[in-house]
């Protein structure tokens, strides 16, 4: 096929009645490279170089921007129902991905009317096939007790990353948190009230965020892990105490915690230097969870 004139692209997405973006996923915050004049009818700020997961989350809130990250991550095509203005969209995400690529450089966001178009019966089916897609997907990556990313999962994220940050000479930084004498609360409580006290501290994790880049996953046992693009330790160590606070004020009572009368969590910084690193992203995380283990 003939090639076509990238000019050409551009009068095409610019003539498309749809809210469009393009993104850059193998930069950095993912920056926004295109926006067509459609976008400007759901958002009139200027988005170009604007971080992707800042923008849907002014857009649709940061609970979206958390589950739209997680599926740029994974690079497959999926979509969600969203409302802007009063109108109701299928924002639809796609990998856009050549044939001599094995990982896709960008993705397009559209906005698809929903409720009160012709096409409105053909865009709910496209979504329910997505969601099952998305449903299965999630099923193999996510841990089955918190919800949030599995290790195998969160490895594949990590290496993702780093691989960027390498590339950019840009840097990772990534907390781990264990809860305090997790033993004797299981023991006192019992497992599926541990398993409770799991999920009430991984979303007290999740909701602390600074970003919807950012990411924490359950490796294992009573560990969580979160990533983050955010280079200055100081900043990233404050951050971390704003979450041990965040789950020491769950109020989750710990009879035999050597710490406090409530659950609590302990945490350990790290800042990898992706660029001059000499170690595989594999071998850095591997001995990272080996450290924290002991």
């Amino acid at each position: 096929m003939t090639s076509v004139n990238r000019k050409i692209l551009e009068q095409v997405i610019a003539s498309t009645t749809e809210p469009l973006l393009v993104v850059r996923i193998d930069r950095p915050d993912w920056p926004v490279v295109l926006a067509n004049p459609a976008f400007a009818t759901i958002n009139d700020a200027d988005v170009l170089k604007q971080p992707f997961a800042d923008v849907i989350e002014e857009l649709a809130g940061r609970e979206l921007a958390l589950e739209v990250s997680e599926s740029v991550r994974s690079q497959q095509e999926t979509s969600f129902p969203v409302e802007s203005n009063s109108r109701e969209f299928l924002l639809v995400l796609k990998p856009l991905l050549l044939p001599d690529e094995d990982n896709a450089r960008f993705y397009v966001a559209y906005w698809r009317a929903g409720a009160g178009s012709g096409t409105a019966a053909g865009a709910e089916m496209h979504h329910a096939l997505l969601k099952a897609k998305r449903r299965i997907r999630d099923l193999s990556r996510d841990d089955p007790v918190t919800g949030l990313l599995n290790r195998r999962a969160f490895r594949d994220v990590f290496e993702h990353d780093w691989a960027v940050a390498a590339r950019e000479k840009s840097q990772l930084s990534l907390v781990s948190f264990t809860l305090d004498d997790f033993d004797a609360y299981v023991h006192v409580f019992g497992r599926h009230a541990a398993d409770s006290c799991l999920r009430r501290a991984g979303q007290a994790i999740r909701r602390c965020l600074r970003r919807a880049s950012d990411v924490v996953a359950r490796p294992d046992g009573e560990r969580f892990l979160v990533l983050s693009h955010a280079s200055d330790e100081d900043g990233v160590r404050d951050f971390a105490s704003r979450i041990s606070t965040a789950v020491r004020e769950l109020g989750l009572h710990h009879p035999r915690s050597s710490a406090s009368k409530f659950v609590t969590v302990s945490y350990e910084v790290t800042v990898a230097d992706a660029g001059n690193e000499q170690r595989s992203a594999r071998e850095f995380l591997n001995d990272l969870l080996d450290a924290v283990a002991q």
